[in-house]
């Protein structure tokens, strides 16, 4: 490698399970640069990672690694043939990384992306503290109703009454059932590996009814406008936990009472999402400080000051990128930047 590409070269052969962990992990190494993958299976999910990050891709290994400049071949599809089929085309200065080798690298990397998993999954629950008070509220309000309706009916008489406050009965369990599944399927951890189309408005109206449990919320207005249709390519409940966080993080420096704006459009490829409050905003010496792992300012035992670092590294995994601006006494503005869903 010279001195003005300090970057490795990697090529990986194989996009199944072991080929798009290994995608995922170079692509948050800043010294490791991936030249191609290949996959027999045009469907494989590494290739659509790859494509996203627009890195070249192909169903034959040989179109890649006859590249120039390649330092590193890393082959997980397991087969044992492949090797000798590739031989003569491998430049002379190319490290292969293969069989045994290869298989110890992926378990590696599984392990890593297990305890970073771990992680998001502690932080969510860690916020849950923050929730409590919000869910609490907003079950004792149907419970209040399915009381009083109870009480009522055990001396009502007339039959039509009786419907009408079984009705209400109904629908206040209803509501119940409905925070309980929101916060149930949030709290749950994430058993999807595979990368799917989000839909951001979605993901967005799905996160506000969580984020809603962190504070009084009936003095604030949200204020959306949002671009029907925008998609990226991700795992959901990354995406859900970002906005969750975000938008709490909104939520609460407005203290109950203020305006949340959400705005997303698309522009040049990319989608665009703008989250808005005017709560009392980030003093300008913590603003590279924030979205470091531990940094917060929030009491203790009131934040684990992993949030904002989680944030960035979902933002960053799917090839995204955040800004932030925030002037105190007025408000903050974070602005997400995603590649749109590939066409192809």
């Amino acid at each position: 490698m010279t001195v003005s590409d300090s970057h490795s070269h990697i090529i990986i052969l194989g996009a199944g399970k072991g080929g798009t962990a290994l995608l995922e992990s170079f692509l948050n190494l800043p010294g490791v640069r991936v030249l191609g993958i290949a996959d027999k299976n045009p469907a494989a999910p590494g290739l659509k990672l790859a494509q996203l990050h627009h890195i070249p891709t192909s169903q034959h290994p040989v179109d890649l690694i006859q590249k120039k400049d390649i330092h590193l071949i890393v082959n997980v599809t397991g087969d044992p043939t492949l090797p000798a089929l590739l031989q003569p085309y491998t430049n002379p200065g190319t490290e292969v990384l293969g069989g045994s080798a290869s298989k110890v690298l992926w378990e590696l990397i599984q392990h890593q992306i297990h305890v970073q998993s771990q992680l998001f999954q502690a932080e969510k629950l860690a916020g849950f503290g923050t929730f409590a008070s919000g869910i609490a509220h907003d079950i004792n309000n149907p419970l209040y109703v399915i009381l009083a309706m109870a009480e009522a009916i055990q001396e009502e008489t007339d039959i039509t009454e009786i419907r009408q406050q079984a009705a209400s009965i109904y629908e206040a369990a209803k509501r119940i059932q409905t925070i309980s599944q929101d916060i149930t399927q949030y709290a749950r951890a994430s058993r999807s590996q595979e990368f799917v189309q989000v839909h951001i408005d979605k993901q967005l109206d799905e996160a506000l009814k969580i984020a809603r449990f962190a504070t009084k919320f009936q003095d604030i207005t949200i204020d959306k406008h949002c671009q029907d249709g925008l998609v990226i390519y991700a795992k959901p409940e990354e995406i859900l936990q970002v906005f969750v966080n975000l938008l709490t993080n909104a939520i609460q420096a407005m203290e109950g009472k203020g305006t949340l704006t959400l705005s997303t459009e698309k522009q040049d490829g990319y989608v665009h999402v703008a989250i808005t409050d005017t709560g009392c905003g980030i003093p300008s010496e913590n603003l590279q400080k924030i979205f470091d792992p531990f940094f917060t300012t929030k009491a203790v035992g009131k934040g684990t000051g992993l949030g904002l670092y989680n944030v960035r590294t979902i933002v960053r995994k799917y090839q995204g990128d955040l800004t932030i601006e925030s002037a105190v006494g007025k408000g903050t503005t974070i602005v997400l930047v995603f590649p749109c869903f590939p066409s192809n």
